[in-house]
């Protein structure tokens, strides 16, 4: 049997290793799912016959080594950070190697001597990075060979929950990382393309910096921008587009309430606060409000950021209940960000039965026969439940289904990649869309912006 290797059973392998499994027996599959949580890989292959459940610890080299040079193929649904060691291991044995996260330096540094044994490296295959680069390459590259040029360029993408288990006034749960959330935005200010102009947006104002965006079905969403828009100007061959910006889709007004906790400073992952294991919520809080031998934290807080007691956003914050004496931190020298996540956890952490929801939004403006158009394009996916979320569908099936792509030689072209190629994403799109992961296209009049508001 055809072995193929997946490192990591995290809450984004459920979708991968189902595909797998329903495709093991006509394709001669055993999957091999390796966790240092044993548990967690046994669980998600269950009593299949053609699965094989390790305990496999990324930092035990031994183990390590032999797990991958048993294998055909291997994928890493590790951290980012950790794929590295393993992508050294696939190149000292042979391996074609998959994962969903972005091609760190390190990784890219790989590429002749991947190139060089002819081993095929795809990286960024998930939902974002991933199904937005494919869903993006599918649409450019049609209206580049139509003759079109490019000239307006817009990616949002938002992991939210479902409308029918929508039960917050934040509009939002958990759906992938949650530390990911909390330190969003930070290291850099975001920098994006608006009508030829370089724009900058520093991280203290990200969030009052939103974008509306409309969804056919869904109602109305907000987009704020990510770090580095420009980060694929190339690779997707834009450098001569006038506006380019990729941003993350929440429900309106998200933003404006966590910028609550970024005027506050709770966000900062830098240092550590101080005897935080015996804080109690409200403790936190007031650490960064000003001393009163009167005023309440409440009122301080009210105060600090200038809130009314009757503007939604008081009432948000209130429901997170980080104001209560009996909510304990219980974290030894913990970041602020470290401590606001368990906070948020209390709230936004999904229950068994509950969906979640990714939403993708892009937008293209092209010149074609001397005319101005614009193509919308949209995705709606929702979940099933706590585990096979829609999160974990958007990343893992075209993780699986690149793998075996790759292990039955239809992706052949070697190197650190990404999936831009139409080798890559066409065959993926087609098979996700028996899936249910399809993308609507609106022709819709072409705005732009006014050029004197650039």
């Amino acid at each position: 049997m055809r072995k193929i290797l997946i490192i990591g059973a995290g809450k984004s392998a459920s979708y991968l290793i189902k595909y797998l499994l329903n495709k093991s027996e006509k394709e001669n599959l055993l999957i091999i799912v390796g966790d240092v949580n044993f548990s967690n890989a046994k669980k998600l292959i269950g009593d299949h016959e053609n699965a094989q459940a390790i305990m496999l610890d990324v930092f035990n080299k031994q183990s390590r080594e032999q797990a991958i040079q048993n294998a055909d193929i291997v994928v890493s649904m590790l951290p980012a950070r950790f794929h590295i060691e393993v992508a050294k291991d696939c190149i000292s044995f042979n391996k074609n190697m998959v994962t969903a996260s972005y091609v760190s330096e390190e990784m890219q540094n790989l590429d002749r001597a991947a190139k060089e044994k002819g081993l095929v490296f795809m990286n960024e295959i998930g939902v974002d990075p991933g199904l937005d680069h494919m869903s993006a390459m599918h649409i450019i590259d049609r209206i580049r060979d139509a003759g079109g040029k490019m000239i307006l360029f817009e990616s949002f993408t938002g992991g939210l929950v479902a409308p029918e288990s929508d039960n917050n006034l934040w509009n939002y749960k958990f759906t992938w990382n949650p530390r990911n959330v909390v330190v969003a935005g930070q290291g850099g200010a975001a920098k994006f393309l608006q009508e030829g102009t370089y724009k900058y947006i520093p991280y203290n104002r990200l969030f009052r910096r939103t974008e509306f965006l409309d969804v056919e079905g869904y109602g109305r969403f907000e987009g704020y921008a990510n770090r580095d828009s420009l980060k694929y100007q190339s690779a997707y061959g834009l450098e001569h587009v006038k506006t380019l910006y990729r941003g993350t889709m929440r429900r309106v007004g998200f933003s404006r309430a966590w910028n609550m906790f970024v005027q506050l400073g709770i966000t900062d992952d830098s240092y550590t606060i101080d005897d935080s294991e015996n804080m109690s919520y409200r403790d936190f809080i007031n650490a960064f409000l000003p001393y009163s031998p009167t005023d309440s934290v409440e009122l301080k807080f009210r105060h600090a950021l200038k809130i009314d007691q009757d503007d939604i956003v008081w009432d948000k914050l209130m429901e997170l209940d980080i104001f209560s004496n009996k909510k304990m931190v219980e974290l030894k020298r913990a970041t602020p960000a470290q401590i606001l996540q368990k906070i948020l956890e209390d709230s936004w952490t999904l229950e068994d039965h509950e969906k979640d929801m990714i939403v993708m939004y892009h937008k293209f403006g092209y010149e074609l026969d001397g005319k101005k158009h614009q193509i919308d394009s949209t995705m709606v996916t929702l979940g099933e439940d706590k585990v096979y979320t829609s999160m974990s569908k958007t990343v893992g099936l075209p993780v699986a289904i690149a793998t075996l792509a790759i292990l039955n030689e239809q992706i052949v072209t070697p190197g650190v990649q990404i999936p831009i190629n139409k080798e890559v994403y066409e065959p993926i799109l087609k098979e996700l869309e028996s899936y249910g992961i399809v993308f609507t296209e609106n022709e819709v009049p072409y705005l732009g912006y006014n050029p004197l508001n650039v």
